[in-house]
């Protein structure tokens, strides 16, 4: 009963306590009758019977007080007479007096032996401590039960002392839920106890009922409930008072504890006074060394339990009152216990004791100086009033004033004095008061004589002196790391020069390191090349001590924060030394140095024979290897290390960057350089027989190929740089996966599987193939089944190693698959690339594309039905407290109801992938696969293990769903999982998660079942795009953000098909258009209700993302007094990101009726133009960015909608929307001054988008047209070749429309301008490509107006023409001289005029006719290329007729 109280109070409801209850007073009503059966049956059942009673105080002491308050009177007098020894004859007493005392009294009850590496032996020398020590035979329970944290027990006390305090420990528990009057009785029955026994007997019934006391003062006070009434309290205080005067100095320490507690419970302020005054009077009248030591400690624990503030108006009698005791030379113990006292109140009072500080700090130093050494106790006191002087000054000891001045030297000189000491404890006092020092005012402690003080004191014998060494250094270590570890080995080297014979001894043979502790005092220190770092790693083989080790750890890990960067190969070394070490391995060789080993060994022989009396040869000792703890450390070193240089520099993982900064400098020390080294000592972790230090190995492992999986190899192109290691890695995984591993490992291990095989690295499909073969193996184990046999360890192990492998396989699977799709969507320009790079060996040693998803795809009928059931078994454990009744009794596939708090953990961590390969299978069979044909092949044993699939029926009368009826199961299941997690994902969960929840959705949409089941039920697309529309708000990423605006495409288009469905029955049935036109959202009204909305939904979605990246499209955010309006050019993320919103806002009105578009068409448009406007920003490259062209696609589509043409109830509405939409864009596309040049070319393209799609009625209004024209000739007349280019190519467009009423004003207007434009060439010749590009389109546009004429007109536009092409022609002479630009004009303008003289023959002749000038030019001209041509075909017999196809590619650019 006590183990189950003790191990499950989970389980403890209120019921569960009411059943335990029975036996438990059962028990009480029996101990009544024992004493009459001990006096029947003989004292051999005493032990028995104690041991019962323990028990039953235990299970006690642990169940709330309330539940057994019917019993209390029967309990209480157990209890008393337990500790008052009634029927006890021996005099036993508690143990637990000295931990219920204050920690910081240790130096007046000498428990700080307690502190020493020899507690145990100490423990049974002290008077009052339990006579015999703990073993196991006392108990046999303790075996099991849980040590508490902090107690290296040597185990259980006898029997008596456990039982007494068991007692008292309930007494503690039980006295604050009792009745007044109970108490009073009680403490007036103490009081009489005290006063009936004698002597020794008399010692120890007051040390028991003082313990008791305490414990029930103690209880008070985490209570919150007072002593009592009056004559409780003065009961109490008789009892208390007496022993303040007692011989026995624990008893008055206790004492005064009582007071100090009694004062914090009564809390009112003239009890205090009362207190306080009685002591204060005894102190100035008793002479006697026992009262004056009691009650100088009474004041102390007064102040210390009522803080400053409460026992503020008694200060300054205390301080004056403790100040003349401590000047009391004739006896140390008055001295010690007033300086105790003092220390304490200077403590308590903080701030309000500044005044004393001065007269407080002259005391300490005359003491300092006058109190024989030989006094250690004083000395110590003393120490701990210098350091509560320091931490009372603070801050204020930075400061430069007279008086701080003089209180920082004095302090200073305190400590000097305090460190010279011969005493290890006013050693250690001295190390804490300059820590303090350091804290307030570092720039005045001297660090170079400090730290090697320090690092002598690291090999003291005394532990208390090491444990302040190292605590002082972790403090130094978090803010001067690097000066630490430099006057550390400067001692190192001093050392060296004095002592040529001074002992080298690695710091990883603590064998050795203890065996020189001795000598280590007189010679310096064993600090080697290996530094600080190296005599740390050392001590943490050494040291048990938790608090010290901790201390180490954190010291190391700042000195590694702040260090390891810059000395990576020492830092790595240190790391390997202690990984590597085995026993078998001599560290001798790795340290120590020849001529150093005579000496040494003289030294160890001296020790030997003081220590084992055995002088025996030092090569026999054998040599301790590191223990697995500090292995483990070192491990978790290696992978912070790698962290550090990540977060440092990029060239730390790039192999040819790192080269060359080597090169450069060759102290340059960079982590991909050491890569072998780091594989290394993962494989030694990893592989190691301790399974933690195996764990911290995968984690290493883990962490190296995540981080060096891309860096490329240098010297052989497209390959990377782990690839030589692949079998490194897989042996380290291979015994991961053996038959006896424990289930963490395996998870790891399964973990690092996926990690590798998903890298990419593995090139060769053997290698591959091991891997993979691993996984296999493991899969077998999880369709093992819940109920298989070899169960070692708890079923939520079992659970956690089934979810780790079938994660590993999702995210084995998710990477086969997108493998996969990227080899489809590029298959011709991989095999242009295997001919073109035939020589090349680059592609040769590549793994076949669809190799990774062959080795997965016979798992996968296996796979995806674990996948499914573990999704299910998710759901269910996700759903909320209030739904518990609806879980499955028996569990689920890979849980036990018993285990289902642990379960959730593992399945958080594993679900998200899981969830992605689920939606990646559906989505490839496209919800064909039905789970009864998957079922038949797999055996029965396994059918009956997780036969809690998708039905909740298990056996046969489950497959008898139909395939509709399962898809839809597991679509709600897909959904369910992602909205759940969606709506509020932790903070601490990681974005891993959220992209796979995200792909998984995207996915999953993919497939046409998916999108019929969204589309159906408008609901459920409403739903998820407000989960997105939460998650937004609270993530940030934009790779999270790319992805949402993915799944709000896809659920967009989801409906656009379903409607389009419809639309299209409904025209085959042939019904009225009225109701056709009428679907989609708006109706008839146009009315959007949001919360039932898509439209709605998506447009809140998307006007979040935009507003995100682009603040001033709303006019709420950029009229706030926080925004600051500048306009930066977008991120090439957020660029994308706006380019996807658009691209969505543009498909919406395809979801609404002619009604509803008119509603959301306002916004989108405002928001297409006002993007257009916003990102349509001249580049040099004349790159145009991604956003625009989104913008112009969304008018394009938006112009082009058929409904709104069709209907004539939106003719109205819709011709002004258009209209001022156009409107918009030429206000916007007008040069200012103010902002960045817009980019011509699209706004061009965008007006020429409204011209090509609208009709004429709607934009031919003359305002509209003036203003297009407007932009048309500035971009003709601009001075940007690549403008001018572009606007022929649009007013071609323009031009050729189908509506001559539209396109003829344009005519009229641009093509004079056009003309003039060209004849201008012959003066000012193309000098560059992109100039003569724009002459041909613009010769192009002349071309087309040519062919556009009527026949009686085209002579006079032929006369426009050929002259204009004459006139680019060069004659023989300038020919040769020209540019390539130039020529090329020449030779394009020849091209054309022989190809529209046979197009025209008749209008071509008159036009020659009329000049024979040009004809001339034309025939010079033809016949040149004529003769060029001849020579080249004489020169070159092949047919390679250069000049003509560079044209042709010219003329086909656009």
């Amino acid at each position: 009963m006590r183990s189950f109280v003790a191990h499950c109070p989970e389980l403890l409801t209120e019921d569960v306590i009411r059943k335990l209850m029975t036996p438990i007073e059962c028990a009480m009503t029996m101990m009544s009758h024992i004493p009459s059966v001990m006096k029947a049956h003989g004292a051999h059942l005493k032990a028995s019977a104690a041991m019962v009673r323990l028990r039953l105080y235990d299970i006690l002491a642990l169940l709330p007080p309330k539940t057994y308050e019917g019993s209390f009177n029967a309990l209480l007098r157990e209890l008393v007479a337990e500790f008052t020894l009634t029927d006890n004859s021996a005099n036993t007493t508690t143990s637990l007096l000295r931990s219920l005392c204050h920690y910081d009294d240790s130096v007046l009850l000498g428990s700080w032996l307690q502190e020493t590496d020899h507690k145990s032996i100490e423990d049974q020398l002290q008077p009052n401590s339990a006579s015999g020590s703990g073993a196991l035979e006392h108990d046999p329970s303790s075996i099991y039960l849980r040590i508490p944290a902090g107690e290296a027990v040597p185990g259980p006390l006898p029997l008596g002392v456990s039982v007494i305090d068991a007692s008292v420990a309930l007494f503690g528990v039980v006295f604050p839920h009792v009745s007044y009057k109970h108490r009073l009785q009680m403490l007036d029955h103490f009081a009489e106890c005290v006063k009936q026994a004698k002597g020794v007997r008399q010692q120890a019934v007051q040390l028991n009922i003082f313990t008791a006391v305490l414990s029930a003062l103690k209880g008070l006070a985490e209570n919150k409930s007072t002593l009592g009434p009056e004559e409780v309290r003065k009961s109490a205080l008789t009892l208390v008072m007496g022993p303040l005067d007692n011989p026995n100095p624990i008893l008055r320490c206790a004492a005064g504890e009582a007071l100090g507690r009694m004062a914090q419970v009564v809390g009112e302020a003239t009890f205090i006074a009362r207190m306080a005054q009685y002591s204060f009077d005894k102190l100035k009248s008793a002479r006697d060394v026992v009262s004056r030591t009691g009650h100088s400690l009474a004041l102390g624990c007064l102040h210390r339990y009522v803080g400053g503030i409460g026992s503020g108006q008694h200060l300054k009698t205390s301080v004056s009152i403790l100040l003349a005791l401590a000047q009391d030379g004739t006896s140390p113990e008055v001295q010690t216990w007033s300086l105790h006292s003092l220390a304490l109140i200077v403590d308590s009072s903080g701030p309000m004791y500044r005044g004393y500080v001065e007269p407080t700090l002259s005391l300490v130093l005359t003491l300092l100086l006058t109190v024989p050494p030989s006094h250690t106790e004083v000395h110590q006191c003393l120490g701990r009033c210098l350091g509560a002087i320091i931490t009372t000054v603070g801050p204020e000891l930075q400061g430069n004033g007279a008086t701080t001045s003089t209180i920082r030297s004095s302090c200073l000189v305190g400590c000097a004095i305090t460190q010279d000491h011969s005493d290890s404890l006013v050693q250690a006092a001295a190390i804490s008061c300059l820590q303090q020092l350091h804290m307030f005012a570092p720039r005045h402690v001297n660090l170079s004589s400090l730290v090697p003080s320090l690092c002598v004191h690291l090999c003291s014998s005394h532990l208390l002196l090491r444990r302040a060494a190292v605590a002082c250094l972790r403090q130094l270590a978090q803010r001067e790391a690097a000066e630490v570890c430099e006057y550390a080995m400067s001692l190192a080297k001093n050392t060296g020069d004095k002592e040529s014979s001074s002992a080298n001894v690695s710091p990883f043979a603590p064998g050795v390191s203890s065996r020189t502790d001795i000598h280590c005092r007189h010679q310096g220190v064993n600090i080697t090349e290996t530094g600080l770092e190296g005599l740390l790693f050392g001590m943490l083989d050494r040291e048990t001590d938790r608090k010290l080790c901790s201390d180490i750890h954190d010291t190391l890990g700042h000195m590694l924060s702040s260090l390891a960067v810059e000395k990576l190969s020492h830092w790595l070394m240190l790391c390997k030394d202690v990984l590597a070490a085995s026993s078998d391995m001599s560290t001798a060789t790795l340290l120590s140095s020849g001529k150093d080993e005579e000496a040494e060994k003289k030294d160890e022989m001296d020790d030997d024979t003081m220590f084992t009396t055995l002088g025996e040869e030092d090569k026999s000792k054998p040599f301790v290897a590191p223990r697995w703890a500090t292995r483990v450390f070192a491990a978790d070193c290696l992978c912070r290390i790698i962290n550090l240089c990540e977060n440092a520099d990029q060239a730390h993982f790039d192999l040819a960057l790192a080269r060359s900064a080597k090169l450069r400098n060759p102290t340059n020390d960079l982590l991909v350089l050491h890569l072998s080294d780091l594989i290394r000592m993962a494989f030694m972790a990893a592989t190691d027989h301790s399974n933690q230090l195996r764990m911290a190995g995968l984690q290493a492992l883990e962490d190296i190929i995540k981080k060096f999986a891309s860096v490329p190899e240098p010297e052989f192109p497209g390959h990377v740089i782990l690839e030589q290691y692949q079998a490194n890695v897989g042996a380290a995984l291979r015994p991961a996966f053996s038959q006896d591993t424990p289930s963490d490992i395996i998870a790891k291990a399964c973990q690092v599987c996926s990690t590798w095989i998903g890298s990419g690295v593995v090139s060769d499909l053997n290698d591959l193939r091991r891997v993979h073969n691993l996984l296999v193996s493991s899969l077998d184990k999880v369709q093992a089944g819940k109920g298989s046999s070899s169960q070692l360890y708890r079923e939520s192990a079992t659970t956690m190693e089934k979810l780790a492998v079938l994660k590993a396989w999702a995210e084995v699977y998710v990477v086969a698959m997108n493998i996969k799709k990227e080899a489809e969507s590029k298959p011709k320009r991989a095999i242009k690339n295997t001919d073109d790079d035939d020589d090349d060996c680059g592609t040769i040693d590549e793994l076949p594309p669809d190799s990774l998803i062959t080795l997965v795809q016979p798992e996968l009928p296996t796979l995806s039905r674990l996948w499914l059931a573990a999704l299910k078994d998710y759901a269910l454990l996700t759903l909320p407290a209030e739904f518990s009744s609806q879980l499955p009794p028996d569990g689920g596939a890979f849980y036990t109801p018993e285990t289902i708090d642990t379960a959730r953990l593992h399945y958080r961590n594993s679900w998200a992938p899981i969830l992605h390969a689920v939606a990646l299978w559906l989505n490839s069979t496209g919800f064909t696969c039905s789970e009864s044909t998957e079922a038949a092949a797999i055996s029965g044993l396994q059918k009956r293990s997780t036969s809690v699939n998708l039905n909740q029926a298990s056996g046969a009368v489950g497959s008898a769903k139909s395939l509709p009826e399962i898809n839809k199961d597991r679509m709600h299941l897909i959904l369910g999982v992602s909205i759940q997690f969606l709506c509020s994902p932790r903070p601490e969960e990681p974005i891993e998660h959220v992209t796979a929840c995200l792909q998984a959705l995207h996915t999953l949409l993919d497939s046409p079942y998916a999108r019929v089941h969204i589309a159906e039920d408008q609901l459920i697309g409403v739903e998820l795009l407000s989960v997105l529309h939460r998650l937004l708000l609270t993530w940030n990423p934009s790779s999270v953000q790319l992805l949402v605006t993915g799944v709000v495409q896809q659920i967009v288009r989801a409906a656009q098909d379903y409607l389009q469905e419809k639309r299209n029955t409904l025209n085959e049935d042939d019904m009225e258009k009225e109701a056709c036109t009428v679907l989609g959202e708006g109706g008839d009204s146009g009315g959007l209700i949001p919360g039932k909305s898509l439209v709605f939904a998506t447009m809140e979605l998307l006007m979040f993302i935009l507003v995100r990246h682009m603040p001033h499209l709303s006019t709420k955010v950029s009229d706030s007094p926080s925004h600051i309006a500048t306009k930066t050019r977008l991120s090439e993320e957020s660029a994308r990101l706006v380019a996807a919103t658009v691209t969505i806002l543009s498909d919406l009105p395809s979801l609404c009726s002619p009604a509803g578009c008119m509603t959301i068409l306002p916004t989108i448009l405002f928001l297409i133009a006002r993007i257009l406007k916003d990102t349509a920003i001249k580049s040099a490259d004349n790159q145009v960015p991604p956003p625009v062209s989104a913008a112009l696609q969304g008018i394009k589509s938006i112009v082009t909608l058929s409904m709104a043409k069709t209907e004539a109830g939106v003719q109205k509405q819709w011709t002004a929307l258009i209209r001022s939409t156009l409107a918009c864009i030429l206000e916007y596309s007008q040069p200012e001054d103010s902002v960045p040049t817009p980019d011509e070319v699209s706004m061009l393209t965008a007006i020429a988008l409204f011209l090509w799609s609208a009709s004429n009625e709607i934009i031919g209004v003359q305002s509209l047209q003036n203003g297009c024209m407007n932009r048309f000739k500035n971009a003709l007349n601009s001075c940007d070749p690549w403008v001018q280019a572009k606007c022929y190519q649009l007013l071609l467009s323009v031009f050729q429309h189908s509506n001559r009423a539209l396109s003829t004003p344009y005519i009229h207007s641009l093509a004079p301008i056009v003309v003039e434009k060209l004849k201008a060439v012959e003066r000012n010749r193309p000098a560059s490509n992109i100039e003569l590009l724009a002459v041909q389109e613009g010769i192009k546009v002349l071309e087309t107006l040519v062919a556009l004429g009527e026949e009686q007109n085209r002579v006079q536009l032929l006369a426009l023409l050929v002259p204009t092409l004459i006139s680019y022609l060069l004659d023989e002479n300038s020919f040769a001289s020209a540019s390539s630009a130039s020529k090329d004009l020449h030779e394009f303008a020849l091209q054309n005029l022989m190809h529209i003289g046979p197009l025209y023959p008749h209008a071509f002749k008159t036009v020659m006719g009329a000049a024979p000038e040009l004809k001339v030019r034309l025939e010079t001209a033809v016949r040149a290329s004529q003769a060029s041509k001849a020579k080249a075909a004489a020169r070159q017999p092949a047919p390679a007729i250069h000049s003509a196809p560079t044209i042709k590619l010219k003329t086909s650019f656009f």
